[in-house]
């Protein structure tokens, strides 16, 4: 590790003395690859490491650097973690239904909301019950003593009830080494500070945790604080396992992955009533604080992500650049049960309006229709303005129609795409 940081010390010490030399060399496409398999296998490697006994995987670790040694403590679990070992595409179908299983169990969900919150909530101490160390924990600590014989408050205090505290001019641990070294000066203390720096030292962090601190996550409750059901996350979760359930449609656990997606779509704030939102399902709001609705409107990144899951649900895609639909995440319950009419915006700004029959649904694609119906066969029938129709087989439309319909030039005047009837 020293020799890794010396090395992109060196460097960036080079560039700013230096500069760029501006020469460009070549490099064989074989040591590129090379050096990227490399570079997967330690991330592997450190993904894999960060799985804990409950199936869910850390998000935040803490690097301890200690002389000649280096270890790593871990955080609470967080929801975002989840979520990006999901999108790593490292885990199996069965590690993933594992995973969600799990994280349905765990402290981040939220029964209320049916949903999940970005870290487990808790219980945080007053202002009176901080910086309190009882006198269990420096009964052993001989340089304690001695500062509190002659009453020298460099490092702690100690109150009528016996507890101690540590001094107000500490801020930080670097506080408490200058603190030390201070009293290092001073002969009668200079053996004990050597003897028990260390354990002062680790006593400051035990009281503190500074380590930890992630900023106003783990000390506030509304925004994305303790609590709060963070809607931005949420949505890339159901992207994450959207992603996960295309990744892995071939492996046996896909039911069980599908099955999860469903439940995590019923938590979405589409999917609530106003009273258990607190306000209109449809808008999208930033978070939900604990006992309270959802809070700070506005176009949020949960938009995206919605739009994106949305889209595959309905079936379609692109994929080299033509119009692909992949009926994998369809719910057939949202067919209608009886013929209504759809009313859309042509290309030329005119609004139009289509019949449909009942077991069929209807949305738009840059503004060209596209019907989804029950069949007796599998294809897509490409219905032109000229009044002529082309039918193709399977669901992958050609690359002259799908640019009609991304150009909006009006050739194309609507899709119609026949599923067989499920079994």
């Amino acid at each position: 590790m020293d020799a890794l940081g010396q090395a992109g010390s060196d460097y960036r010490g080079n560039c700013y003395s230096h500069g760029f030399s501006g020469e460009v060399a070549q490099l064989p496409i074989t040591e590129l690859v090379a050096f990227l398999d490399l570079a997967l296998q330690y991330v592997d490697h450190s993904l894999r490491a960060n799985k804990r006994s409950d199936n869910l995987y850390h998000a935040y670790n803490i690097l301890h650097l200690d002389p000649k040694r280096a270890s790593v403590s871990h955080l609470n679990e967080m929801l975002e973690g989840q979520v990006s070992i999901l999108s790593s595409g490292m885990l199996s179908g069965e590690e993933s239904l594992a995973l969600l299983e799990s994280l349905r169990h765990s402290k981040l969900y939220r029964a209320d909301q049916n949903n999940y919150i970005l870290y487990p909530d808790r219980e945080l101490p007053g202002f009176l019950e901080k910086n309190c160390i009882p006198t269990t924990q420096v009964s052993e600590l001989r340089l304690i003593s001695e500062l509190v014989k002659t009453q020298d408050q460099t490092l702690l205090t100690r109150d009528e009830n016996g507890n101690y505290h540590f001094s107000g001019h500490i801020h930080n641990v670097k506080d408490v080494r200058r603190s030390l070294d201070a009293l290092a000066r001073q002969p009668q203390y200079a053996k004990l500070v050597k003897a028990e720096a260390a354990k002062i030292e680790a006593l400051f962090e035990d009281t503190f945790t500074h380590d930890e601190f992630t900023g106003r996550s783990g000390t506030f409750f509304a925004y994305e604080g303790l609590g709060s059901v963070y809607w931005h996350m949420v949505s890339k979760l159901i992207l994450a396992v959207q992603e996960t359930i295309r990744r892995t449609r071939n492996e046996p656990f896909i039911r069980g992955l599908q099955e999860k997606y469903t439940d995590l779509c019923k938590g979405q704030s589409f999917n609530k009533t106003p009273t258990v939102y607190g306000t209109f399902p449809t808008d999208p709001y930033s978070h939900t604080p604990k006992g309270r609705g959802a809070k700070q409107p506005g176009m949020t990144g949960m938009v995206k992500e919605d739009i994106l899951t949305r889209q595959f649900e309905l079936g379609f895609s692109i994929e080299n650049g033509n119009l692909t639909f992949d009926f994998l995440l369809l719910d057939r319950k949202e067919f209608l049960t009886a013929p209504k009419v759809f009313s859309y915006w042509s290309v030329k700004g005119q609004k139009k309006q289509m019949k449909l029959q009942a077991c069929s649904m209807a949305y738009t694609i840059c503004q060209v229709p596209v019907i989804l119906q029950v069949s007796n066969e599998a294809c897509t029938k490409v219905h032109l303005s000229d009044g002529s129709t082309q039918e193709i087989e399977g669901y992958v439309l050609d690359p002259i129609n799908s640019r009609h319909i991304f150009q909006r030039d009006g050739v194309v005047h609507y899709l119609e795409i026949n599923l067989i009837p499920k079994n």
